[in-house]
């Protein structure tokens, strides 16, 4: 379709215009947590570091990094398997009930974090597991499990069906025949759910502050922090935290789009 140059500029103009609305607040976050001001205001004083060095000076800031770390590990191998065989199953078989079973799969992320964290606490509580990490990862697991199955399934959408079945006619095993075709050609996919998964772990907040009690992660420590008292501490840790999760998301962008690339050429 022909643009005129006064649309494309317009076009361009209101694209730009959104993102500078959506990331204005992320950067003015940035900015104030590189200022000596205590409080955001405006003109800026000067620049300096000085938050930083007493947010990552602080034991309890580091404490909750390393939970937050720790967690993300261990729920992004677990929601990429967890996310890889339930997109596998949607793939492969037919069964009764298979479509019923992928919305349910679907769900956990569609539900209020609310109404999740308050679920969560009440079944963990139950079985004894609440307040702990153990629960934590429980509860990220179900939410962040659909977001690697989501992207597993995209990409096995586009293979052929056949494939798969080709390799056993020609004497492949079921097993080596899901070895040899589907892991090399979901691979990136995988790859990309799992940094997905790490992020949207990493950033995860409202299940984790039901479920966690005493142990913090580096988002539930933010709100400490703004229970107690306004701290510049906390622009440091959430530019922290945007730089980190940014950064896996975009290599999980940046993966896909280059197994794109390769494909077309």
């Amino acid at each position: 379709m022909h643009l005129s140059q006064a649309t494309r500029i317009t076009l361009m103009v209101l694209c730009a215009g959104a993102l500078a609305f959506l990331y204005a607040p992320i950067m003015a976050n940035f900015v104030f947590s590189l200022t000596t001001d205590r409080f955001p205001t405006l003109p800026i004083s000067g620049f300096s570091t000085q938050w930083y060095e007493l947010a990552f000076g602080d034991d309890l800031v580091i404490r909750a990094l390393l939970n937050t770390a720790l967690v993300a590990l261990i729920v992004a191998p677990l929601s990429t398997f967890l996310g890889f065989t339930a997109a596998y199953t949607d793939y492969r078989f037919n069964f009764v009930g298979k479509k019923l079973l992928m919305v349910f799969a679907l769900l956990p992320p569609l539900v209020p974090l609310v109404v999740s964290g308050l679920a969560m606490l009440a079944y963990l509580s139950r079985v004894g597991l609440s307040g702990n990490l153990s629960a934590i990862v429980i509860s990220q697991i179900v939410l962040v499990s659909p977001f690697a199955m989501a992207i597993i399934r995209l990409r096995l959408s586009q293979i052929d069906d056949d494939l798969e079945f080709a390799a056993q006619n020609l004497g492949a095993s079921n097993w080596r025949a899901f070895w040899e075709v589907i892991i090399p050609l979901t691979k990136t996919s995988v790859f990309a759910a799992f940094l997905l998964s790490f992020a949207v772990s990493f950033d995860e907040y409202a299940v984790t502050w039901f479920v966690g009690g005493l142990n913090e992660t580096a988002s539930v420590r933010v709100l400490s922090f703004l229970q107690s008292a306004v701290s510049p501490r906390i622009n440091a840790i959430g530019s922290f935290t945007f730089v980190v999760s940014m950064s896996l998301i975009l290599c999980a962008q940046f993966i896909t789009l280059r197994r794109f690339s390769k494909e077309k050429l």
